[in-house]
């Protein structure tokens, strides 16, 4: 699939982050660049001044005419003007996955799926890729800190790295060199009819996995292949793992057990024994791609993370702030248990941002369990997406179900006056809706104390 200059392409959705990755990289093959999408956010004004021409209200008039390619996102929904009226015109029209998978198609793959860090494992692997000076290119589900993008484009090279998503099934479009899976929890039930459907998906893209490939599970995965198979975890049992764990200067060092050797004292800049297995799993595909374990061990020293992830935005002896993506029970189990790991005693505060009223409902009681590690916890609304309500899925309902004490629901509208009055010394941003529009006025809130 080659589109370069005089081709026009059209995104529906441009500002989804897997979506926004795509157009850049059209984009930087030469290619006219329009989309749409429903709000004007940091990402698509920066899309905006690389050139792209991006419009925010469902308009068929500011489609191109005739473009050479209609791009979208299941996360469109069908009653979309603009998506009715491509279908009805004719126009070559893809899903994001199934222009993910004719990019890939001919290139070594590595395709790294997983209900919970597929994004940070994916952009450490570029980065050990990079400080290799392997020649790559890499489609990452979210912002990397050490690219400053969510696209790593390198010019002819054969090797493609990119996040595999099980959201509508998509990795499935895939047909990887290497395939990595970091997790296989329950999720995206609106999609899959239950857990079990989701694994079997799960050991469906697992066999995709091309002719004398690679797959690389997380220790204790239950994954049948008939390709070279290896695992990565905290146990000692796995094929690459961690040992002497320990926390110094508020950073976790470790030594690292790889196939053909080890290196001790590895440093971490993330927080949460969660990284150092996502580190694991970018290891294992490093050591496979010929990256010495000198290299390795530097690269996850210098690694500095993705935003949203564990992300320290305020970082000083009167307050932390974190702001973090997570939106699942498993996730934020990881992230607060991480957090309270690092700062032993001190009160941990998260603001907390349901999103979709039917993981809500999923999920009800796992969130209770998860949020109530927290020592004083502020509930946001539901953020819906693409969601309508669902009766009696609220953040009331959930809050009633939290057992803390300190809690409570919150309004946008008044986030900053209550965490002014609260004066948190450790707190956590969590969700992925839009509470990510508060970052910036709580980081200079907390700046100034």
């Amino acid at each position: 699939m080659k589109f370069g200059a005089g081709d026009s392409i059209y995104f529906i959705g441009i500002g989804g982050i897997g979506m926004s990755a795509l157009a850049r990289y059209f984009h930087i093959q030469g290619a006219d660049i329009h989309g749409y999408d429903r709000t004007r956010t940091p990402l698509t004004i920066q899309l905006e001044n690389e050139g792209m021409q991006i419009h925010y209200n469902e308009a068929t008039d500011l489609i191109p005419v005739n473009p050479g390619l209609v791009i979208y996102t299941p996360a469109i929904p069908i009653s979309n003007i603009e998506l009715q009226f491509v279908r009805e015109s004719g126009f070559p029209l893809m899903k994001r996955s199934e222009v993910l998978g004719a990019l890939t198609k001919d290139l070594f793959t590595i395709a790294i799926a997983g209900t919970h860090g597929k994004t940070t494992i994916t952009s450490m692997t570029s980065h050990l890729l990079a400080q290799a000076g392997l020649p790559f290119s890499a489609f990452i589900g979210g912002i990397s800190n050490n690219f400053g993008s969510n696209l790593v484009c390198t010019p002819d090279n054969k090797i493609i790295v990119v996040e595999a998503d099980e959201f509508d099934k998509s990795f499935l479009q895939l047909q990887p060199s290497i395939s990595v899976i970091s997790s296989m929890d329950a999720d995206h039930l609106d999609i899959y009819q239950n857990h079990n459907q989701l694994i079997e998906t799960y050991q469906l893209f697992a066999q995709n996995t091309r002719k004398k490939g690679n797959v690389i599970v997380r220790f204790g995965l239950k994954i049948e292949t008939t390709e070279s198979f290896s695992t990565y975890g905290m146990n000692q049992g796995a094929d690459v793992y961690a040992t002497n764990i320990h926390v110094n200067e508020g950073r976790f060092v470790f030594d690292l057990h790889l196939r053909k050797g080890e290196m001790t004292n590895v440093i971490m800049q993330l927080p949460g024994r969660h990284n150092i297995e996502n580190a694991l799993a970018a290891a294992s595909v490093a050591e496979l791609m010929g990256v010495s374990k000198e290299q390795i061990a530097e690269g996850i020293s210098t690694f500095t993370g993705v935003k949203r992830r564990f992300e320290f935005k305020v970082r000083n002896p009167k307050v932390i702030y974190i702001d973090d993506y997570a939106h699942h029970p498993e996730e934020l189990r990881a992230c607060i248990s991480g957090v309270k790991e690092l700062f032993p005693g001190k009160k941990i505060t998260g603001i907390f941002q349901p999103h979709l009223f039917s993981r809500t409902r999923d999920f009800m009681e796992d969130f209770a369990k998860s949020l109530a590690l927290l020592d004083q916890l502020i509930l946001l609304d539901i953020y819906p997406a693409r969601e309508e309500p669902i009766e009696g899925i609220t953040s009331e309902a959930l809050l009633r179900l939290i057992n803390i004490e300190s809690k409570q629901i919150c309004t946008k509208e008044n986030l900053l006056q209550i965490i002014g009055n609260a004066k948190p010394e450790v707190l956590l941003t969590l969700g992925a809706g839009d509470i990510d529009q508060f970052v910036q006025p709580l980081q200079q809130l907390l700046s100034s104390w």
